[in-house]
């Protein structure tokens, strides 16, 4: 979920980030999106419309991890094979 919003680099739809992330469920998402917010990983602006919006956003401090999650993602190209049952 911080990789897809760090490759986005843009503000992201609670629905198209739960749709890129399936199949994790909507309470999931909300409590780790909830973390990542409070450990200011990423940014939360919620928009007054109805139906309500709410986008979020990678922070200059999420981006930060991208070399270590590029080499994660390297990693799983190279072994992911190795790792299904």
């Amino acid at each position: 979920m911080l990789y897809r919003l760090i490759i986005i680099d843009q503000p992201v739809r609670f629905s198209d980030l739960q749709r890129a992330v399936h199949p994790i469920t909507q309470k999931e998402l909300t409590r780790q999106l909830r973390q990542f917010e409070s450990r200011m990983l990423v940014t939360r602006e919620v928009f007054a419309e109805v139906p309500p919006r709410v986008e979020y956003q990678i922070t200059e401090l999420g981006k930060s991890l991208r070399p270590t999650l590029d080499s994660l993602a390297q990693w799983m190209r190279e072994n992911g094979e190795h790792l299904e049952a």
